[in-house]
């Protein structure tokens, strides 16, 4: 049996071929404080809950629905607090961070 395998999507821009996966962002760590994560950690159990909610409602979906927009704003807490964590650089940025600081 022969073994196959999958070529890498690759992008061209510019006369340059790319690796898809070069063009896609670096996962970002963020440190959540204990009072953020609880915070997190309730928003995500009501979107949970009002989400699962609505669905076993047999409800069809409106452009306004009251429920639908409590999620929406819900969501949109759970990300501000969530992007309000500072960044936690990773060991690539530790590493030049380092390098830097033992060249200066």
């Amino acid at each position: 049996m022969a073994a196959t395998t999958t070529p890498t999507p690759h992008l061209r821009a510019a006369g340059a071929v790319l690796p898809i996966a070069a063009l896609q962002p670096r996962a970002l760590h963020r440190r959540i404080d204990p009072q953020a994560g609880r915070a997190l950690e309730k928003l995500g159990h009501a979107i949970e809950y009002l989400t699962d909610e609505f669905v076993n409602s047999g409800r069809p979906l409106a452009p306004h629905d009251p429920q639908l927009e409590a999620v929406q704003l819900l969501m949109a807490i759970n990300r501000e607090i969530y992007f309000s964590c500072p960044t936690v650089p990773g060991p690539v940025e530790r590493v030049r961070a380092w390098l830097r600081m033992r060249g200066a």
